[in-house]
């Protein structure tokens, strides 16, 4: 990573050469235009649009503000030679933190913030000026660097090229040489400038000391500092916590606590207290996993309070992410060498840009600007430059020593925490259960240099793991655990093994060109290979979706899923928007026909990688006095990957269809067990198109294997959330000796399947609820009447005054209700953002509504967890219904399992005590929540906190009750 470049410039008189192009400022129905001269024009929608796209204008993210105005669905563009100051900022500040509206550009560099459209549009002139101004600055950093690139960019047609060229050029007036180009073609090769890692020698096993209550205090008053309010509750969870630290009792019995914590108990010093006193005392790491990527970047930060040196620091905390989320340097070289020009190679030299800065590569969260691709209108592009599954070739990669995963993987290893999600702990341990669940007795042994293990190896030894948010523990291990036999996974799996076919260019490469040169000349290695090659031809192939749509499918998995889609189209009864099902029995003839054919297909293929795999360990080990290290970590790649792949997912899938063809047939079965999968066929569409078809298998329970793979090999886990339990009613009868709350927090959290009972620990919110929150269920609003519904958002935001969160169960209702308050609400001066409707990620929008106090935000029911905004940027949360869950096939087959209406009242009260989490964060705020839906049965109320009182009161007084409080 190179150092940041400086804030701006405080030289005075620099050349500077500002586009002469009128600045645009967004309005609800229109928009504004300011020329340099302070000339105003106002236009009405129509008119802004023609202006935009027929000629280059001086504007604030081009694909958000190209969707304000056309609304979402056009295909047209903005003018290409748009003078976007997003890109001015990503290329001058890379990897620095800005939110990209004329406000969080004006805060970031300093500057006024800007109020109404004129003043917007005027102020993208001064944030100009002050970038421009930065490059002029003699202590810029890489000043013929960045000359370079910038020419390279200008001749791709970039619109600010000639004002960055002149600003640095003017810089560099006194430098001999400034026209220097890169050792580059391009300017895009600044792996060539990235440090390499070191191996170290592995760590040894931690010692497994407890930690004792009292010290675990004291390890939290220093982080909290002397002066810092005293919070008894906070000081108590830490003690309590300890538990999950001590020594494992037995094998299979690890050390587990559930500990429900309220908002405001400060659960994230409250863990890393005992978290860092355990790893400093024994040596050993502690793995913190939570489930969004808000709460990640929060644990990063508050690990400044135990680091506050950058150096040790970043020696002690890792981030950790899965391999796609991270820049993949050998993509950013195909993506130079293949693009001279036009605004793809503008958006790659950015990014490369934003690599040579950010701190550690990652594209998904961290430094890089998400916001960048889309206003680019390159939203592809973070899939096309990460490392997506099955291409990474480890050590024969020409920049594997810099590579940015290799350096995560290897710090993870000597670290004391590591922030992770659920996701990535979870996908080893479901890749390891794969094979047990698939009968194979032996999983492939992993070799830590070929990095495909993401969890560090201290000998037999799991980390102590942590995880936050762990009310989603139940939902990170049904995906982890799932199964999908599909078109999506069948032509991924070919390309893996074929590579690129019918003149297609990927990026991918097939095993011939990754491991030809290994088994060239041993005659069985060779002809392993290509029978494998030929075996992959029966998974779905290039063009399989179109094939399927037409009725020629060729081969036999593109026979059966071609049988799969019939059967859906015809039993589903109803096209739907996003994606249709059905049951899989009774079978289709045409599916009972082509699973046999299909299952054969796979036993060859099966085989087939396993024999491979078997000539590469025999070579392997034949050859082990002369082989050099790079070529043995290929070796051991290429088998762990055949492994993986012929063991896990291939045998995976013939167990599903073995499903399949038995039940086809079934047999009498008197005392059958309850089923512990859930099989379905589906069509998966988008934009009202299909994109994939298959057959998915679900456990029902999915924390069985979360215990067995995740829960009871760990010394000690602690699993914590604000919502662990469904508080049900106080009267109701316990059961096994556990009140219901708590049966159904060990049921949700895997911790019922251990043998060993866990430890449990609550610890109350420490908010006066009734004093700071108001809950209103609105009883006169037609819930299926959009222009009802629009006209209560409106009304209710308004009232407010902004700092307003509404969460839709549709995506199409958040459109139309988007659509029908817009304007209003900009003429009340609250700016409006929406998931879905603007061009810009979830996190970012999130970022906006906490920086803006008067805007508001709205989202389905999925954005619910990703919102933090404490104070008054959030006031008001509305749903537009009860948040029912989706009564699908799976869903069904849990509620049969799980207690029937119950466990659809369960899922509703915890999404409820989750939304109404987020609306009070600290003692100063005070929020109302808000449903308008009178059918809300009373029974799901006890989600709330019991001091509040639960209002049903039509619109006009539910109005008047929010003025008065708010």
């Amino acid at each position: 990573m190179s150092a940041a470049p400086p804030h701006d410039s405080t030289s005075e008189g620099d050349p500077l050469l500002l586009p002469d192009v009128a600045a645009l400022g967004l309005m609800a129905r229109g928009a504004v235009l300011v020329t340099q001269d302070g000339e105003i024009d106002e236009l009405n929608t129509r008119d802004a649009l023609v202006r935009l796209t027929e000629g280059p204008l001086l504007l604030c993210h081009r694909a958000f503000t190209f969707r304000r105005l056309a609304g979402p669905g056009k295909r047209a563009a903005p003018h290409p030679g748009a003078f976007d100051v997003m890109d001015l900022f990503a290329f001058v500040r890379p990897a620095r933190a800005v939110l990209p509206t004329p406000q969080g550009l004006a805060r970031a560099l300093g500057l006024p913030v800007p109020g109404d459209a004129e003043d917007e549009a005027l102020s993208l002139f001064e944030a100009a000026r002050t970038l421009l101004k930065t490059l002029t600055h003699p202590g810029y950093p890489d000043r013929e660097e960045a000359l370079a690139l910038a020419r390279a960019m200008a001749a791709a047609g970039w619109a600010w090229g000639e004002p960055v060229i002149t600003a640095l050029e003017a810089s560099l007036a006194d430098v001999p040489d400034q026209r220097r180009p890169l050792t580059g073609e391009n300017g895009l090769r600044i792996w060539r400038r990235l440090e390499e890692w070191e191996e170290r020698a592995p760590p040894p096993p931690p010692s497994q000391d407890p930690i004792e209550p009292e010290a675990v205090r004291t390890r939290l008053r220093q982080l909290t500092g002397e002066g810092a309010e005293p919070r008894p509750a906070q000081s108590d969870y830490a003690a309590r916590a300890a538990h999950a630290f001590a020594p494992k009792p037995a094998p299979g019995m690890p050390a587990i606590l559930l500990a429900e914590a309220g908002t405001g108990i400060g659960k994230t010093l409250g863990y890393l207290a005992p978290a860092s006193l355990w790893s400093e005392t024994n040596k050993g790491p502690v793995w913190i996993s939570t489930y969004t990527k808000n709460l990640q970047r929060q644990l990063d930060q508050e690990t400044q309070r135990l680091f506050p040196e950058p150096d040790e620091r970043a020696e002690k905390v890792v981030l950790r992410k899965g391999r796609e989320n991270y820049l993949c340097l050998l993509n950013l070289e195909e993506a130079a060498n293949r693009l001279p020009a036009g605004s793809d190679f503008i958006a790659t030299a950015l990014i490369a840009r934003w690599a040579l800065y950010s701190r550690d590569g990652d594209m998904v969260g961290g430094d890089f600007p998400s916001w960048l691709p889309p206003a680019l209108g390159r939203a592809r592009l973070v899939p096309e430059l990460t490392d997506r599954r099955g291409e990474c070739v480890y050590s024969a990669c020409p920049h594997y020593k810099k590579c940015f995963i290799e350096k995560a993987l290897r710090k993870a290893r000597h670290a004391s925490l590591v922030i992770a999600n659920h996701a990535l702990v979870l996908h080893r341990a479901g890749l390891d259960f794969a094979f047990h669940t698939n009968g194979q007795e032996n999983p492939p042994a992993e070799h830590a240099a070929g990095a495909e293990d993401e969890m560090p190896d201290h000998g037999a030894m799991p980390p102590r793991l942590i995880f936050d948010e762990g009310h989603h523990l139940f939902d990170a291990a049904d995906s982890a655990f799932s199964g999908h036999l599909s078109g999506l996974e069948g032509a991924d799996l070919r390309r893996w093994l074929r590579g690129p076919e019918a003149g297609r260019r990927a990026r991918a490469r097939g095993l011939s060109s990754r491991i030809g040169d290994l088994v060239a000349g041993n005659t069985e290695g060779e002809e392993a290979l290509d029978t494998v090659t030929r075996a992959a031809q029966a998974l779905p192939g290039p063009g399989w979706g179109a094939r399927l749509n037409k009725g020629e499918p060729h081969g036999p998995a593109e026979a059966f899923l071609a049988a799969v889609h019939l059967q859906v189209r015809s039993r589903a009864g109803s096209d739907g928007f996003y994606s249709i099902e059905c049951d899989t029995h009774p079978l289709a003839g045409n599916v009972e026909e082509t699973a046999p054919a299909l299952d054969g297909a796979l036993s060859k293929l099966e085989r087939a990688m396993l024999a491979l795999a078997d000539v590469l360990r025999r070579a392997l080990d034949e050859e082990a006095a002369t082989l050099e290290t790079a070529t043995r970590v290929r070796f051991d790649a290429a088998i762990r990957g055949l492994d993986r792949r012929a063991k896990a997912t291939v045998a995976g899938w013939r167990l599903m269809l073995k499903t399949l063809m038995d039940e086809a047939q079934p047999e009498e079965e008197p005392d059958k067990e309850a089923p512990r999968f859930s099989d379905w066929f589906s069509i998966e569409r988008q934009g009202g198109q299909d994109i994939d078809v298959g057959m998915h298998r679900h456990w029902i329970d999915p924390t069985e294997p979360l215990a067995d793979a995740v829960l009871a090999p760990a010394p000690g886990v602690l699993i914590t959330s604000a919502t662990l339990r469904d508080e049900r009613d106080e009267n109701e009868a316990e059961e096994d000796g556990f009140a219901p709350s708590w049966a159904q927090a060990e049921l949700r959290t895997g911790a019922s399947h251990l043998p060993l009972a866990s430890a449990r620990a609550y610890f109350a919110s420490p908010f006066d609820y009734a004093d700071q929150s108001r809950i209103f269920v609105v009883r006169d609003v037609d819930k299926k009447n959009a222009d009802a519904v629009a006209a209560a958002y409106r009304e209710l935001f308004i009232a407010s005054g902004g700092g307003a969160l509404g969460l839709f169960t549709a995506i199409a209702r958040l459109q139309s209700t988007y659509s029908r308050i817009a304007e209003p609400l900009e003429e009340a001066a609250l700016p409006l953002y929406a998931q879905h409707v603007d061009a810009m990620d979830n996190a970012t929008l999130v970022d906006i509504f906490r920086a803006e106090e008067k805007a508001c935000l709205l989202g389905t029911d999925a954005m619910r967890d990703g919102v933090d905004v404490p104070g008054r940027s959030l006031r008001m949360i509305v749903f537009d219904r009860t948040p029912w869950p989706r009564p699908d096939i799976l869903h069904r087959a849990r509620r049969d399992a799980f207690g029937g209406r119950k466990y659809d009242e369960m899922l509703v009260r915890l999404r409820l005590k989750q939304a109404f989490g987020r609306l009070i964060r600290s003692k100063a705020d005070r929020g109302v929540f808000v449903l308008l839906d009178p059918g809300l049965p009373t029974r799901l109320t006890t989600a709330f906190p019991p001091d509040v009182p639960i209002e049903r009161l039509g619109l006009a007084e539910t109005i008047e009750r929010v003025k008065e409080f708010l």
